[in-house]
Formats: structure tokens, sequence, C-alpha cells
């Protein structure tokens, strides 16, 4: 990496100047952001050399100059906003535009006692000890340099609390926004989420925006306690020129349970890495992901299934529809620690090629230093099966309407075990709006199937 690509996205005056205009933010956070950029100036941008890297070229990204979005919230984010809003099906909504919270499109409401759902930046001045307990404790700024770069400009987000034995029925919702300025912006959203003992609650980022090649640079940390059930979905419909690149570091303690959907529609090109770190006996996690592109889209998703303690079970499922000359890549890992006996763990990657131009690397990953476990993994990729397409002809279904059917199946096999009803709606609808399905397809039926799948 060269100097004048690091200087293009770090934009070293900016960051000097953010730091010199809030000589009021607490010193762990000063010098959390000045670890944050010393460490993207020596490591640099990821290359294709990095096995990590080798199948996602960032280049466009080194090339762009882009400006530090700043909070815009005009009509464009106002319309955004309630585009993408749950409503009522919310206990809240907090909206970020460009990396920084809005007040006024934001909707907090009423939540149960001790709960605490604010901006992060207000987060620094009012729980300021709760906040350096966790922020950059999970997220390594050493492992990924797009996580150094979002450390160097934390600036605002999102900060989310949820006290011991509290239970949220409906979900906590956050929005990020990017909207089109005049020249082509990134943004840095940083998000904390802690659960104390015995929380219950359903958790959704949406990441969405307006049309232009910006930037969001993501970093999630979650960490939950003990007895937790926490349901989490991620729903990134960023614009079709737009570049994504995120990270969720997730940590569990014992017996907590942690589901995780993962859904990618959007962005030019996008990253994806969750790490998912199981730190307490009998935790148990699951995630699911989908990927739905076409044209010159590229996804590229990593997984880390750390089983750091004993008797925890893990489930992976993630499926891929590509077409046009979208490309993908999933590198899934599952990593049992000498100390995590009695570790149950399945992994499954499922790849659906539309065209003969789509491409696919899944790579499913084994890394097992304990005797006594039972981990299995799989991964396919193909084209429509014809002897499907087939019978469904010989009962008079048209060609391209088999095809679409066959395709929506597919992918409901993730959608239907979204429990979040807004999120899953969603995705049914872009969906049956791309293979042009009458909703009357849609897929109710949610009974008894995660349970046979995942017990």
């Amino acid at each position: 990496m060269t100097q004048l690509a690091a200087d293009n996205l770090i934009q070293l005056s900016e960051f000097e100047s953010m730091s010199a205009s809030v000589p009021t933010d607490p010193a762990f956070l000063t010098e959390l952001r000045h670890q944050g950029v010393t460490r993207f100036r020596d490591a640099g941008f990821p290359g294709p050399q990095d096995e990590q890297w080798r199948f996602t070229n960032i280049a466009p990204i080194i090339r762009t100059q882009f400006k530090l979005g700043t909070l815009h919230e005009d009509l464009n984010s106002t319309d955004i906003a309630a585009q993408y809003s749950f409503g009522s099906e919310a206990s809240c909504e907090v909206v970020i535009v460009n990396g920084v919270f809005s007040p006024r499109l934001s909707r907090i409401g009423q939540l149960p006692k001790g709960v605490i759902v604010q901006s992060l930046a207000e987060a620094f001045a009012s729980n300021t000890a709760l906040v350096e307990r966790a922020l950059g404790k999970y997220a390594d700024i050493t492992r990924n340099p797009f996580v150094a770069l979002n450390t160097s400009f934390i600036r605002d987000g999102v900060f989310v609390f949820i006290p011991r034995s509290t239970t949220i029925e409906s979900p906590v919702h956050l929005i990020y926004i990017s909207t089109e300025e005049s020249s082509q912006t990134v943004s840095h959203p940083r998000t904390l989420i802690i659960a104390d003992d015995n929380a219950e609650v359903p958790i959704v980022e949406s990441f969405v925006g307006s049309k232009g090649a910006y930037l969001t640079n993501a970093v999630t940390e979650i960490i939950l306690g003990d007895d937790c059930r926490i349901d989490h979905c991620k729903l990134q419909q960023e614009s079709r020129d737009a570049y994504h690149v995120a990270t969720q570091q997730v940590r569990l303690g014992r017996k907590t349970q942690f589901v995780s959907h993962a859904i990618t529609i959007g962005a030019k090109l996008s990253r994806n890495d969750l790490n998912c770190v199981m730190d307490g006996e009998a935790a148990y996690a699951t995630l699911n992901g989908l990927v739905l592109i076409k044209d010159s889209q590229h996804c590229d998703n990593h997984t880390l299934l750390d089983h750091a303690k004993p008797n925890c079970p893990s489930h992976e499922l993630y499926k891929h529809v590509l077409d046009g000359k979208s490309s993908a890549v999933f590198k899934g890992q599952i990593l049992v620690r000498q100390i995590a006996q009695k570790t149950d763990s399945k992994q499954s990657s499922k790849s659906l090629l539309l065209s003969d131009d789509a491409t696919m690397n899944s790579q499913p990953a084994l890394e097992i230093y304990a005797d006594d476990v039972k981990c299995t993994h799989g991964s396919t990729t193909g084209p429509v099966d014809e002897e499907s397409i087939f019978y469904l002809r010989s009962r008079g279904v048209a060609m391209e309407a088999a095809r679409h059917l066959l395709t929506y199946a597919f992918a409901a096999d993730v959608t239907r075990r979204i429990k979040i009803e807004p999120v899953r709606r969603r995705v049914e609808d872009f969906m049956a709006n791309q293979h042009g399905l009458p909703q009357d397809l849609r897929i109710n039926d949610l009974s008894s199937f995660d349970e046979k799948v995942t017990n």
C-alpha cells in the first residue's frame, strides 16, 4: 500500500481536525483513536497477497478520494428513514446518517427500566465507565485493517445496554443511512451492544442508502452475559454503486443463545466479517446467511465460530444466489480450542448459480485442537436442478417461472428461519419482486422447521 492510498481514505488532516475539535472526549477514546490510526498506517490496505482478501479486489476503494460524511437531515434522508422503518413493529428505532446519530429521525419510545439506547457520542459522556469497559476490547485492530480504520474515526454510532433479567419482545431497530453529498463520502459507524445476564432481545441492523459510490465501514461489538437469548439480523440494502465493509465481533457467555441472520442484497462490493466467540460453557450459536446479488456485484463473507469453552454447539448455514456476472466468497472457519471438549458444530455452504458467468469461491474450514468433538462441514455449488424444472414444466409451469420458483424455494430455506417478522417480510418481498412471483407464494409455515434442523 502506498502512502497516497492511505491518505486517500484516512484523510489525515480530517483525523487531526476531528481529534482537536472534541477536547471533552474521555482520555480512553482519544487513545483508542490513535491506536487505530497508528495500526492502519503500519498495516495498510490488504492486497491480493493476503490470504483473507485474495478473492476480493478492493482497488476501487483504495483509488477513490473519499470525504468524511456529515449529518444531513434533509428530505432525502427523511424519505429513506421512512421507507425502511418498521413503524410500530419496532420497540425503538435509532437512525444514523453518514455515521452520525440523528435525533430528529430516531424514535426511542418507552423501553423497560434500565435499558439504554442512545447515540455513542452521548454514551461517551453519560455512560463513560460502561463504554470504556467494552469498546475496542473485542474487535481486534491487529486482525483487520478496516477495523483499525473504523477505530481511528470513532465519533458516533449506537450504544445499547440491556440490564439483567430484561426482556424486550419487539426489535430494537438500528438504521444506518448513507446519503449523497457533493463528493463521495465515507462513514465509520460504530455500534456497541451489551446485554447483562438473562437478557432477551431481538436486534436488527439495517444498512441502506441513496445513489452514489459511498463507502460504509462499520464495526459492531456485541457482548453478551450468561443465559441470554439474542436474535440478531443484519440487512444490507446499500446503493448498488456503494462499497460496504463490516465487522461484527460477538462474545457469548455461559448458556447464552445467539442467532444471527445476515442478509446481503445491495452494494457493488461488500465484505462481511462475523466472528463469534463462545466464551462460556454451553453457549449456543446459530449463524444463517443469505446473499442475493446479480450483474457485477461482489460479496465476500468470512465467518468464525470460535469454541473457547466446552459443551458449545453451533450451527451455520449460508446460501448464495448469484446471477449475471456476480461473484461471491464464503470462508467459514470452525475453531475448536483444546479446552472445548464435547463441541458439536455443523457448517454448510450452498450456492446457486443462475448464470454461466457467475462465480463462487467457497472455503469451509475446521481447526480442531480437542479430541472429543463432533464437527462437520460441507459445500455445494451448482445451477438450478434441471430435473426439478422438467417436473414443474410437465405440470404446466413455464420455463422462466419454474426457475424463479426453484430459486425462491432455495433461498426460503434461510428466510423461513427468520423470526423477526418485518425482516422476513422485507426479504421475501424483495425476492418476489425480483422474480416476478405473486405474493400468495410466500412461505408462512414456520412451525417446527428450525427445531428439526438445528437440534
